[in-house]
This record gives C-alpha cells, sequence and structure tokens, in this order.
C-alpha cells in the first residue's frame, strides 16, 4: 500500500519553531543574515533541518498561480506624483482581482530587500517597483523569483525588464523647445537630483538635445548632496541665482525639487512667474490647487494601473516582458500663457 506523501513544511512553520517572523526565514534563507544576530540565524537555520524545509521552484509556481498578491515596493510615499501613481495601481489591481501589498522603501536598498524577501515570503503573485534602486535581493528575484513590471523609473540594471511610464528623453526635448524656444525665458538652468537612474538622465538628456537644437550650447546643472529633494531644489536655484546671468527660466527634474526651488526665489524676493519661471516634470494632482506657478510635464496618474495591470497579467501567462508608454502632457503655468 502506497504511504501518503508528508506535508512539505511551510516557512511560517519554521518561523513558529525558530521563534521569530516570516520575514526573517525567508532573509535567512535567502542569505541575508547582516540584519539578524547571530543566535537568530542559528535558531532558524536549526528549524530548518528540524523541519526538512526547503524551497522549490514548483511550488513556487503553484503558490504564484493561486496567490492574488500583488507587491507594489514605492520609493517615496510622501511624494505626491508617487502616492498618485500608487493610487493608480491599487484601483486597477483590485478591480482585476488582486490584492496590493503596499511598502515604501524610503528609496534605500536595504529596506528594498527586506519587502523584497517579505513579498516571497507570502508568494506574492508579481512584484511591481515604483522607482526601484539596485539591490541584492533584486538581482536575486529577477533571475528566479515572481515577475517584476518596474514604473516611472526603468530597472536600475538595464536590460529589456518590464516597464510602466512616460517617454522621459521626449518629454525633456519637447520641455525645452516649448519653453526655453522663446527667447524672453533665457538664460536657462537645470536644478536636479540624482542623474545616476533612468528618470532623471533621461529628462536632463531630452533637454539638453533640445536645447542644443535650439542653438544653445552650454545650459548650467545645480544640484545639493542631500536626500531631500525639497531641500535640493532650494540650494540648487541659490547656487544658479549666484551666477553672473541668473536665470529666467529654471527647469527642476520633479515637483518637489520646483517646490524647494520656489521658496528660495521667494525669499530672494523674486516674482515667480514675473521675475523668474519655474517648470518641472510629474506634475502630481496637487499643483493645479497650489502651484499655479509651475508649469510642468504632466504624466497620466490614472493610466499607470491598467498599464501595469496590463503588462503585469502577460508577464503571468508567459508572455515576454513589455515597454509601456504612456503619453505625457505639457501644462504650461506662470510664463504668460
Amino acid at each position: 500500500m502506497k504511504q501518503p506523501r508528508p506535508a512539505r513544511a511551510s516557512i511560517r512553520a519554521v518561523a513558529e519553531r525558530a521563534g521569530v517572523s516570516i520575514a526573517t526565514v525567508s532573509r535567512v534563507v535567502n542569505g541575508m543574515h547582516d540584519k539578524a544576530r547571530d543566535a537568530t540565524v542559528r535558531r532558524v537555520l536549526d528549524a530548518v533541518a528540524e523541519l526538512g524545509y526547503r524551497t522549490q521552484s514548483a511550488g513556487r509556481t503553484l503558490r504564484q498561480r493561486e496567490s492574488r498578491i500583488v507587491g507594489v515596493l514605492v520609493a517615496n510615499l510622501a511624494n505626491p506624483a508617487m502616492a498618485a501613481i500608487a493610487a493608480s495601481i491599487e484601483a486597477a489591481l483590485r478591480d482585476a482581482g488582486y490584492v496590493m501589498a503596499l511598502c515604501d522603501t524610503h528609496e534605500k536598498a536595504d529596506i528594498q530587500d527586506e519587502y523584497l524577501a517579505e513579498m516571497e515570503a507570502q508568494a506574492a503573485c508579481g512584484i511591481v517597483m515604483v522607482v526601484a534602486v539596485p539591490s541584492r535581493k533584486l538581482d536575486l528575484l529577477r533571475a528566479a523569483g515572481p515577475p517584476l513590471v518596474f514604473v516611472n523609473r526603468r530597472d536600475p540594471a538595464g536590460g529589456t525588464s518590464a516597464f510602466v511610464g512616460i517617454d522621459d528623453f521626449a518629454a525633456g526635448r519637447e520641455l525645452a523647445i516649448r519653453l526655453a524656444g522663446r527667447e524672453e525665458l533665457r538664460p536657462v538652468g537645470l536644478v536636479h537630483a540624482s542623474l545616476a537612474f533612468s528618470a532623471g538622465a533621461l529628462r536632463a538628456d531630452g533637454f539638453e538635445r533640445g536645447m542644443a537644437e535650439l542653438g544653445v550650447a552650454e545650459l548650467p546643472f545645480a544640484s545639493y548632496p542631500s536626500a531631500s529633494h525639497l531641500e535640493i531644489g532650494y540650494h540648487g536655484l541659490g547656487e544658479l541665482l549666484a551666477r553672473p546671468r541668473p536665470p529666467r527660466l529654471v527647469v527642476c527634474l520633479s515637483d518637489l525639487l520646483a517646490y524647494g526651488a520656489y521658496r528660495r526665489a521667494c525669499e530672494a524676493g523674486l516674482r515667480v512667474g514675473d521675475d523668474i519661471v519655474l517648470a518641472s516634470f510629474d506634475d502630481n494632482p496637487l499643483n493645479d490647487w497650489i502651484a499655479p506657478w509651475l508649469s510642468a510635464v504632466r504624466i497620466p496618474f490614472a493610466a499607470f494601473g491598467p498599464a501595469v495591470v496590463d503588462v503585469l497579467g502577460d508577464l503571468l501567462a508567459g508572455r515576454p516582458a513589455a515597454t509601456r508608454l504612456l503619453a505625457h502632457r505639457l501644462e504650461l503655468r506662470g510664463c504668460g500663457q
């Protein structure tokens, strides 16, 4: 008579035996020991051995098919633009029968890895990365894990990973042609945060290309060493205002940078919209209410959710990763139009 096959130990059983969280077990079995004490690591490994716990790719595939959880990791939920994207994704996932697990990574690799490990432990059927940073766990999941969709910033490792966002280069070029093409809005300066990732780099490159087409060879850039875009915008504009010929038009690569620049301009006694014109990217929904002085490239927040669900659905069905570019538009405010 055939003996019944014993049930395979679950990660939850290991966590209970070791007296730790599921996330801790996931981190330990994936080699991420730096977040746990040696004694904790030993308890987890002992529990793994006693219960015979093991990860199996076939088991992972089965769980993914049954799971309705989609992890959505956002770099900064205090940023109104990212919050609007997350809200759009939540609504579209809910309509499609999924459950969103929302996490704020604070754009830090170690926090991102903690949440990625937790999403794997919870057998998330897919993970959506809204502005990702390079990290060890991301590399592991990219190689063998649930489907990944990168949003608003392309995969930091490059390649052909699934992506949903605007054409940042084209948006930057259009902003240059439409605004800096007006002689009365020159000279021009640009304020930026990190240019190490796709969104900022492509926006800056596109704007530089547009300026070159207008015959402007040199474009002053300004930044500031801070994690806060508000501080970067504030001090970056201060740097530009200290130039022999202060700019008439200042382009900021995000709304938050522009908010910081606005405060610095006001403190300098400048009338924004008259003495100086500010422009940005994102154009979050608050701008219509609080920033009538700000021209901006508007990304279509409401379109993100349906596009993410479509791309994720393709990946879950085994179809190749796709790039879905969403249409942006330019909102001109406070610049004489």
